[in-house]
């Protein structure tokens, strides 16, 4: 078997290499960096299987097949080209394919990761699900591919209805970067369907400190140091301590810190790293939403929400939307 996989320009050698040192030099690692290997991928599925509410909590799981059939309902009859930003493993994409195909529709798949290797599994999850189905698997980090409207339309041409999924990733992006880059891609007549962590609660600050202990736990652990440790740093070089923050975006979100107790030097593609005692990296963030947040930053950027979903924990959410103006 062959799989034909497209690599955009964001992820080619010079530019990865290039945002890694910056990385580095800023002690702020870019998100994309937790998923660029093998190791790190097998991990963060793993993770996903064991953590993610979709996974483990059945109200969780009814509510975004709720949400798949009320985002295939809203499509016109037309073909339908879904677009799976962040596939991950692929299971919600998968399901939301086989909705799609359960209704006679004609439906093709663009699986979009950073990770080849969650590209490669979403892809064969699709074509085992829906044989025969047309795949157009896509390599690229959305926070650095500009012209990924353009490259879209080219794979199934204009006519084709966008049926866009984001699933579990917005939290980990910077609203200011994440949300213009979505609405580029909501065309007239598409659809954006994602998810977001939520808040739960009256009180977003108790709220988003009621989540917190969530993140805290060795698989997690284990996923965010497996960075550090592929770069060298020792596993008794320091510590990870999870906090929360404000943000310029007045959301709050939950952070990984990684702590050095000890100097460590790293030498990356030729430029050395001091690290003492004390000094820390920013690992990852998580910002937390409320459905009036999401909906307030939507309407920022022309997109407004058809309907929402939202768990009785109060703690996840799906929102459909489309364009305001469209």
């Amino acid at each position: 078997m062959l799989a034909h996989v497209a690599v955009h320009s964001s992820l080619f050698p010079e530019n990865v290499q290039r945002d890694l040192l910056q990385s580095l030099r800023t002690r702020r690692i870019d998100p994309k960096f937790h998923y660029a290997s093998y190791k790190q991928a097998q991990k963060w599925l793993a993770l996903h299987e064991a953590w993610s509410p979709s996974r483990i909590d059945s109200d969780c799981a009814a509510l975004y097949d709720r949400s798949f059939l009320a985002a295939v309902d809203a499509l016109p009859s037309s073909p339908v080209h879904l677009i799976g930003l962040g596939c991950g493993g692929g299971q919600k994409d998968v399901r939301l394919l086989c909705s799609l195909a359960g209704q006679g529709r004609e439906v093709s798949y663009t699986p979009c990761d950073i990770s080849l290797a969650l590209v490669l599994t979403s892809l064969l999850a699709a074509q085992t699900a829906v044989p025969g189905i047309r795949c157009h698997p896509l390599v690229c980090d959305l926070a650095g591919a500009e012209d990924l409207p353009s490259v879209f339309g080219h794979q199934e041409g204009a006519s084709k209805v966008h049926l866009i999924a984001f699933f579990g990733m917005i939290p980990n992006f910077k609203p200011e970067i994440i949300l213009p880059r979505l609405a580029a891609l909501v065309r007239p007549g598409d659809l954006l369907l994602f998810s977001a962590n939520l808040a739960p609660g009256p009180d977003y600050a108790a709220g988003v400190q009621h989540v917190l202990p969530g993140y805290d736990n060795l698989q997690t652990r284990d996923w965010l140091l497996t960075f550090l440790h592929d770069l060298g740093v020792e596993p008794g070089d320091g510590s990870i301590q999870f906090s929360i923050e404000g943000s310029a975006s007045a959301l709050q979100r939950i952070v990984a810190d990684y702590s050095f107790s000890r100097q460590r030097i790293l030498l990356v593609h030729g430029e050395r790293f001091e690290f003492c005692e004390g000094d820390k990296v920013r690992l990852f963030f998580s910002y937390r939403y409320t459905p009036g947040r999401m909906a307030s930053l939507l309407s920022e950027h022309k997109l407004s929400i058809l309907n929402q979903w939202i768990t009785q924990s109060g703690e996840e959410g799906v929102f459909l939307c489309r364009r305001a103006d469209g």
